[in-house]
């Protein structure tokens, strides 16, 4: 497994972000019987950052908290029997699906944190899960999507044993 993590901006976290991003990675790929080694990037940025990526990309003039950009179109969620058969999904030096990309905003992640009366970390563990559930194909545009993605995150989270606290 390939994690590429950039920072475009200055913070300060109490635990070791990398190694939870990882972790959270994993354990989503693991939860979800994902069967390939996979290439995935994170980009943490501040709020001019994300605003400036989700005006470019969604045409949405706001910061937000957490962009997803599935590399892959999924039949359905989660459903991963097709992936093999395009050879397009893999890098072709390292032989890993290209899952897709994860772009964090830092302020929205303390705010956020902060706002639900949980830790920093929970708040960024769970903001990479909800975005590997998106680069599996996941979304929650409907009532019923949504309650899958929420049970989905939850179970992650708590494999991690990362509560709301």
């Amino acid at each position: 497994m390939t994690i590429f993590i950039e920072s475009e901006c200055d913070f300060d976290f109490d635990f070791d972000y990398e190694k939870v991003a990882k972790d959270v990675v994993n354990t989503a790929m693991d939860h979800l019987g994902f069967p390939f080694e996979a290439e995935i990037s994170i980009t943490i940025t501040d709020n001019d950052g994300i605003q400036a990526i989700n005006k470019e990309f969604r045409n949405i003039d706001a910061p937000t908290d957490v962009l997803s950009f599935p590399m892959i179109d999924y039949p359905a969620p989660g459903k991963f029997d097709h992936i093999e058969n395009d050879d397009d999904l893999f890098n072709p030096e390292t032989g890993e699906v290209i899952l897709g990309d994860i772009v964090l905003s830092v302020p929205r992640i303390l705010s956020q944190a902060e706002e639900y009366g949980h830790s920093v970390l929970r708040e960024y563990a769970f903001l990479i899960a909800h975005s590997m559930l998106h680069l599996f194909g996941f979304d929650h545009m409907t009532e019923s999507d949504a309650s899958v993605m929420e049970q989905k995150q939850r179970e992650i989270l708590d494999i991690l044993n990362i509560s709301r606290d």
